[in-house]
């Protein structure tokens, strides 16, 4: 059966470019997503994996462009594979289809995706581990101040001012210099919203009536 060529791309930033994955394959449809690999609760790629039929081909980049863990891996391959999907990793040159994952003379392929996944996820831990022993030295040294602010608070408080009088967060990220997923960010951790801001003002002129 024909099917579509499907790509999937993970950068783990919004400033990271996309443009060496699966560069020079032909594809029908691509899906990205900016964000953490660490598991696979990510917008585009549940979209992907909904999106794919039986006799579609879905290409990535890596194996740890799908995800980190390897149990996350195997049951996404083995999910896919069940439902008629092709799946290829093409830096390990990897590829598996319908039913080569009970086929024996797949039996290396399995242990390959096993084997990468498995190194997938002891890099990220090994990360993980070094970044906590570098935060904990620069603590005992008195050299740690913590993630530094993209945006200052006084560019904050007048983003948000501007936000109440209309102007888009696209249009505002463009002029402080920083992505929309930060300016998001921002008013997320603080709760903020046009719709929040919204029901203060009636609350506060119904309080004045």
């Amino acid at each position: 059966m024909s099917g579509q060529h499907i790509g999937y791309i993970r950068v783990s930033t919004a400033e990271q470019n996309t443009a060496r994955q699966l560069d020079g394959v032909t594809l029908d449809k691509v899906f990205e997503d900016h964000a953490s690999g660490k598991d696979i609760v990510r917008p585009q790629l549940t979209a992907c994996l909904q999106y794919v039929r039986e006799g579609d081909t879905l290409h990535l980049h890596s194996i740890d462009r799908l995800a980190r863990s390897l149990i996350d891996l195997q049951r996404t391959v083995d999910e896919l594979v069940g439902r008629g999907v092709t799946v290829v990793f093409h830096k390990e040159n990897l590829s598996f289809a319908a039913g080569s994952l009970d086929n024996g003379e797949a039996g290396t392929q399995r242990l390959m995706l096993q084997m990468m996944g498995a190194f997938a996820e002891f890099e990220r831990n090994l990360i993980k581990d070094r970044q906590r022993e570098g935060v904990a030295l620069a603590k005992a040294a008195g050299k740690y101040r913590g993630r530094q602010r993209v945006l200052s608070t006084a560019q904050f408080e007048e983003i948000k001012d501007r936000l109440r009088e209309g102007e888009t967060v696209t249009a505002l990220a463009r002029e402080f210099n920083v992505c929309r997923h930060t300016i998001h960010k921002y008013l997320h951790a603080e709760g903020w919203s046009r719709k929040a801001e919204r029901a203060k003002t009636i609350l506060g002129m119904a309080k004045k009536e």
